[in-house]
């Protein structure tokens, strides 16, 4: 089993971290350049495009919050006539507040890993009212 992603190793939360570096770098750029005579339109050119950064990391935080989630097989034990059977279900936990939330997702033999993640971002998408 593949170690789960958590919030900040996903692609969206790596992106937006990305995104607030380049707008941190352009804000001191747009101060080192206020001290400057005559470079007034070039900071303000700067901090514009800090805010537009800013701006598409705060559209990218719903992504994030739907890829912060693990799916993982966990065993099930079932009490059948001849005795006990395990079997294997996809099931997928993330946070919500303080609270771990856990669901069933379904069957390995009906779907594939890939296809429970979609269910799974799907469910919890339902939970955050997205």
């Amino acid at each position: 089993m593949a170690t789960p992603k958590i919030i900040y190793e996903t692609e969206s939360w790596e992106e937006i971290t990305a995104l607030r570096e380049e707008a941190r770098k352009l804000r001191d750029e747009a101060a080192k350049l206020r001290g400057v005579r005559g470079m007034e339109a070039g900071a303000r050119e700067r901090e514009a495009e800090a805010a537009r950064l800013e701006e598409r990391a705060g559209e990218l935080w719903d992504a994030a919050r739907l890829e912060a989630l693990t799916v993982y097989l966990g065993p099930v034990e079932k009490i059948t006539a001849k005795g006990p059977k395990t079997y294997e279900y996809y099931f997928a936990s993330w946070k919500m507040g303080d609270k771990v939330v856990n669901k069933y997702i379904g069957s390995p033999r009906k779907m594939t890993r890939e296809a429970a993640t979609v269910k799974a971002r799907k469910l919890k998408a339902e939970a955050l009212g997205l």
